[in-house]
């Protein structure tokens, strides 16, 4: 990240950061990759991090939390106390995507995602905050269209409106209003990457991510069961790649014009299975539950990049391989056969 980006970090020199979801999986490698940059570049720079239970941080990650140029805020994000100070950078990652929330408590997570984001950028606008990035979701754009292989930032498209389904989407898509409306006429600069799907350390492998559950499967040296039918295709962008494209995008994306963030590299849910299985616990089983119904489309979510590589230089350096033996190490792979389950 630092080779990366080495040249964008002069700009923090002595200034503070705000960044709302600091605790959560992109946080933490904002995180680990600020404190990396601001101690090998000396620059001084500072950052405070909402959230909303402190304590459960320092026993998650107590070399960040006890960091002297970390200050931990307690608050929830629709809500929080303002800091004193001006923050002339704000990284608003809050919002978890939560599957489970959305099907049984959508307005909650409507709630967290607008009215969380207006608080931000009430916040930011008041803080004398020149540069805000809104880590918004690939949800957007609705369902992937079959023809379209990789989706760029120019599809037209969303999510049914009227489905609580939608929550999580139609949020992510009033977010990016909303750093639209507050940015008119003002200095600050709201910079917007669209997230796809990532892997790495930090990632929890107990929730509905199917790359997670994958892993944790194969370090436990079970079969890797596929609920559905195995044919929706998904990419996996290294999570190391991805608060590179972060920092880059804070420090010199366009002000308003969206970038999409993630790996390009498709592949269906069955392949990811056997390469999981293949490259943590060779010769195991997988287990495919469900059957393709002719007729039926094939569901995609992958994206187009063209526009972060051909106008911020960005490129993927870790495949999905790697991703998931990184992520497998972090979580105690090759030090025994049973999972590290904290």
């Amino acid at each position: 990240m630092l080779e990366t980006t080495r040249d964008l970090w002069e700009e923090v020199r002595g200034e503070r950061i705000f960044l709302t979801g600091g605790t959560g999986f992109f946080g933490c490698w904002l995180l680990e990759s600020f404190l990396w940059a601001n101690e090998r570049l000396d620059l001084g720079a500072s950052a405070a991090v909402l959230t909303r239970d402190p304590e459960r941080f320092h026993r998650k990650a107590p070399h960040l939390a006890n960091d002297s140029a970390i200050t931990l805020q307690r608050g929830d994000v629709r809500d929080f106390a303002f800091p004193d100070g001006d923050f002339p950078f704000v990284v608003h990652a809050a919002t978890e995507a939560s599957a489970r929330q959305e099907r049984e408590a959508p307005l909650e997570m409507l709630s967290t995602i607008v009215d969380g984001t207006r608080r931000t950028l009430d916040f930011a606008s008041s803080h004398g905050t020149k540069k805000f990035l809104l880590t918004s979701s690939g949800a957007v754009y609705g369902k992937q269209p079959e023809e379209i292989t990789h989706i760029s930032e120019d599809f037209r498209g969303g999510p049914d409106p009227t489905s609580k389904g939608s929550a999580y989407a139609e949020g992510k898509r009033m977010a990016e209003l909303l750093c639209s409306l507050y940015s008119a006429g003002t200095v600050m600069e709201c910079k917007i990457a669209r997230c796809f799907a990532f892997a790495g350390p930090y990632l929890p492998l107990d929730i509905h991510f199917a790359i997670g559950n994958f892993i944790r499967d194969a370090m436990q040296g079970k079969v890797i069961r596929v609920l559905g039918d195995g044919t929706p295709y998904r990419s996996y962008m290294y999570a190391g790649d991805a608060v590179t494209w972060l920092w880059t995008m804070l420090f010199r994306a366009p002000s308003l014009r969206p970038f999409n963030v993630g790996s390009e590299h498709a592949i269906s849910i069955r392949e990811l299975a056997r390469i999981t299985a293949d490259t943590l616990n060779p010769g195991s089983d997988v287990v495919i539950d469900g059957h393709h119904e002719p007729g039926i489309p094939v569901e995609r979510y992958v994206p187009c990049t063209r526009a972060a590589r051909e106008s911020l230089g960005l490129a993927e350096r870790v495949d999905v391989r790697e991703s998931i033996l990184r992520t497998a190490r972090w979580n105690g792979y090759g030090k025994s056969h049973e999972f590290a389950s904290d």
